[in-house]
């Protein structure tokens, strides 16, 4: 989703962060036997999906939301006009760009909305998909490039990599632990593509 800037208004500082862009993953060992815990199935059909049945983002209070957020936790003096960022600065780890626009910076999905109702969300009421669609605990949203998040769309990890290849590491271990965590299925070719990029780790 593209982030409007808003205008007119009085403008507040967020502060630094004090945190790291993406949050810590667990271990490549433990990443490796998670993976081999997820069950292999042929992907699911996309009859019924819609973005609507896993409601986004959710109040977050002070009339913010989750999107901003994520936007506060992964950028740098970040500032806002009420909810709406006017400046700052992102780091977008999938493509090693830094972003001072905020109107080029994207919300992420680490498990695409789509890719989770491929693997067993379609079963899910629209309140779990909810919870799923606004998680802060684990790693599955991010603030990154507009260009990444949209060359990345809903493809699993078969189908596309962050284009820094520094980042597959990271990305591996995050992709699997969402999808353990809401116990997701995996596709034999993601799973494949999921084990070389732990062999960057």
């Amino acid at each position: 989703m593209t982030l409007v800037v808003a205008s007119g208004c009085e403008v507040t500082s967020a502060g630094d962060p004090g945190g790291p862009v993406n949050p810590p993953s667990a271990g490549g060992g433990s990443s490796t036997s998670a993976l081999d815990t997820l069950t292999v199935a042929v992907a699911g059909s996309m009859k019924g999906y819609s973005r609507e049945k896993f409601p986004h983002w959710r109040d977050a209070g002070e009339n913010c939301d989750v999107r901003d957020t994520v936007l506060k936790r992964d950028g740098d003096k970040v500032k806002f006009s009420g909810c709406n960022v006017v400046a700052g600065s992102w780091d977008s780890w999938y493509d090693g760009k830094k972003i001072d626009t905020p109107t080029q910076v994207d919300i992420d999905h680490m498990v695409p909305l789509a890719a989770a109702w491929r693997s067993g969300a379609d079963k899910w009421t629209n309140d779990k998909r909810g919870d799923f669609a606004n998680d802060l605990d684990r790693p599955q949203l991010f603030a990154v490039s507009a260009s990444s998040n949209r060359s990345k769309g809903d493809q699993d990890p078969s189908t596309w990599k962050p284009p820094a290849k520094d980042a597959w590491c990271t990305y591996a271990k995050d992709w699997i632990e969402v999808k353990s965590y809401w116990k997701l299925t995996v596709t034999q070719k993601e799973k494949e593509a999921l084990t070389d990029m732990l062999g960057t780790c």
